[in-house]
């Protein structure tokens, strides 16, 4: 099997709880490889664009303040099925029914504070990975 590409991000609950050093830690021992790595804020606009899939929901300008209150930590992982395998590192988007030793579990509060986000499918991750790597990583045509 060939390596894969996912997308990553450490949310700013997680670095302002100063998990981050531990999040990459737990990225490195289930053996990706961080090939690319952003510390930084998120634009309000650049925000509205990444979850621009949830525009018509409730929780859309929630998800935007949230993602935008602090710093979040950008990363480009490859591993051999790597979007799979960071999924379920991650573990549930609700860390209460996540599983233990999966990223959600340890450093998740809730389901709004969960620590870290990954592309969900192939598509998704050429989007996000475009998106934040353009220079390295092109939406598929």
């Amino acid at each position: 099997m060939a390596l894969e590409l996912t997308f990553a991000m450490i949310k700013p609950d997680a670095i302002k709880a100063g998990n981050m050093g531990k999040i990459l830690a737990m990225i490195e021992e289930h053996g990706f490889t961080i090939v690319r790595l952003q510390l930084g804020h998120m634009s309000k606009e650049v925000a509205e664009a990444f979850y621009g899939v949830h525009k018509e929901r409730p929780f859309f300008g929630e998800l935007v303040e949230f993602i935008t209150s602090g710093p979040v930590v950008i990363m480009a992982l490859a591993k051999e099925n790597a979007i799979q395998e960071w999924r379920d590192l991650m573990g549930a988007t609700d860390p209460l029914k996540a599983n233990p030793g999966t990223v959600r579990k340890a450093f998740g509060t809730d389901i709004g504070n969960n620590a870290v986000h990954g592309s969900d499918a192939p598509q998704t991750a050429a989007q996000e990975l475009g998106m934040f790597f353009p220079e390295f990583f092109e939406e598929p045509r």
